[in-house]
């Protein structure tokens, strides 16, 4: 009998039940408030009068009118800048002494702040999500297993009197002395910065842990898994780890890398996904019943939402300043908005760069439906990643294959434009020709802006099928591999042009 494991659940689902709940509204406003307070004496808070904004008789537009849009270029260059130099509350009061490194799959790598207040917030979401489990059909024993957490070093370099690293390493680096008898692969392994070293000594211990739940990308979650069951000579994942119970994927849609994912296993295990990005903790599934993502409304982040579309982009792809955003209880379920947060690092009005859906308001649960700058429409298509996603699914339905990587441009040739596909194949076979026509026909089905561009500007679809070992191969010379790293789903032309070159010499070789 499970003793300590049945004592931990029953007091997970006691602090469940404990949990009450306020109106989403009614949270937000009150995290806006909290936010304003805290920054109201720093530079930031001076400069667009947040003492004033506290004030007025509705704070929440108030700060709407008062504060603009910032993406990372412009709230770096005129504010984040300063905290590299040293001084103090600029954004947020104090001076941070971490700052999270992004992996750039849009741009060069990014410098975001980390504050103390942040950490405790991602600590306490994490709680949170430990706390949902309680609604799992999940054993007793579960929670008696260790986790692994699959994340980037917590060897965090110091640069310019700070610490940096990326978010799931900064955050690893303080996990809590009562947890770290759980936490695998423990401090000494994760500090190993370099990624196929640190593999290689999971690798090796890897049979004398219990491991119960696993976190991270998927991608790199799979090639851990391969490494393990290769060095143990072993046929799947389970014969290591067979009280393996729950995953947590996070930081890309899980559902495309399912097929191949699940081959390394002996039977499938409970998914929850996650969003824990640079910025913060912004959102977890809290139910079994879905796939989608409850955002968390009472925790040092407040939420906007603008509509996506071209008249609220401008051309450099931020939020065109006379763009209206939308609080927690204006939004509308499957519309797809782009997300600005405020949070307790010193982001205000920040577009993170995702776009998300509401599938159901009353619980203010959501999807990522991709990236800004990774929505396709060069020539009115509007795809996002997340109908791009449901394409490939079907297509691996379809054809039987495991496709747990791919990459889309529109680029242009002989005068018109194509969509050009690479797939990155893990198992099966497919003929391009065949894939093409039915990815194709399956977004069109999806899409109706799609649809129409087929008929007009898209001149035609291409597929190019590799092994799903290039992606990873072309990673490792971007200097992008492992932890937090993601392989954009759409590239601009440019990006992609490099992209075909080296998986054409890489697939020769």
């Amino acid at each position: 009998m499970p003793v300590i494991g049945e004592l931990i659940k029953k007091a997970i689902e006691l602090g469940d039940k404990l949990n009450w709940e306020s109106s989403a509204k009614d949270m937000q406003e009150g995290v806006l408030k909290q936010l304003l307070k805290k920054g109201k004496e720093t530079s930031f808070g001076k400069y667009y009068g947040f003492e004033q904004i506290l004030e007025a008789d509705e704070p929440g537009l108030a700060f709407q009118q008062e504060v603009p849009y910032f993406d990372y270029d412009k709230i770096y260059s005129e504010w984040w800048c300063q905290i590299r130099k040293g001084h103090e509350d600029i954004t947020w009061p104090g001076l941070n002494r971490y700052f999270a490194v992004s992996s750039g799959t849009t741009s060069a790598s990014k410098y975001i702040p980390v504050t103390d207040d942040l950490l405790d917030s991602i600590r306490k979401t994490g709680i949170g999500q430990i706390m949902s489990l309680s609604k799992y059909d999940l054993p007793a024993d579960f929670f008696q297993r260790q986790v692994m957490m699959l994340g980037s070093s917590t060897d965090l370099k110091e640069n310019e009197g700070f610490l940096e690293g990326e978010i799931s390493g900064i955050s690893a680096y303080h996990i809590p002395k009562w947890f770290q008898n759980f936490y695998k692969p423990g401090p000494e392994i994760s500090s190993i910065s370099d990624w196929d070293e640190r593999i290689t000594a999971i690798a090796k211990n890897a049979k004398d842990w219990d491991i119960g739940g696993i976190s991270g990308i998927p991608s790199w979650i799979e090639l851990m898994m391969k490494k393990v069951i290769e060095y143990n000579k072993v046929t799947n994942i389970h014969e290591i780890w067979p009280n393996l119970t729950v995953y947590t994927p996070g930081g890309v849609a899980f559902e495309p890398h399912r097929k191949s994912f699940e081959r390394l296993l002996a039977h499938p295990l409970t998914y929850i996904d996650t969003y824990l990005a640079s910025e913060g903790f912004l959102a977890f599934q809290s139910r079994p019943d879905t796939d989608s993502m409850a955002l968390v409304l009472d925790n040092g982040i407040y939420f906007e939402f603008v509509p996506f579309t071209s008249d609220n982009m401008t051309e450099s792809g931020a939020v065109h300043p006379e763009a209206k955003a939308l609080t927690i209880d204006q939004v509308e379920e499957n519309v797809d908005y782009i997300l600005l947060i405020s949070t307790v690092a010193g982001a205000w009005r920040y577009m993170i760069g995702d776009t998300v859906m509401f599938t159901d308001k009353e619980k203010a649960e959501i999807k990522i439906t991709g990236r800004t700058k990774f929505f396709l429409n060069v020539v009115g298509s509007q795809l996002s990643v997340h109908q791009m996603d449901e394409g490939l699914e079907a297509l691996q339905e379809k054809f039987e294959v495991t496709i747990p990587e791919y990459t889309v441009s529109a680029i242009q040739e002989n005068g018109v434009y194509i969509h050009r596909w690479y797939l990155g194949k893990d198992s099966g076979t497919v003929d391009e020709k065949a894939a093409a026509h039915f990815l194709d026909s399956t977004l069109q089905q999806l899409n109706k802006n799609y649809k129409v561009a087929r008929s007009k500007a898209l001149h035609a679809v291409e597929v190019i099928v590799v092994p799903a070992n290039t992606f990873y191969a072309y990673s490792e010379k971007q200097k992008k591999k492992g932890g937090q790293i993601k392989f954009p789903r759409v590239m601009k032309e440019h990006d992609f042009r490099a992209w075909e070159a080296f998986a054409s010499a890489h697939t020769e070789s």
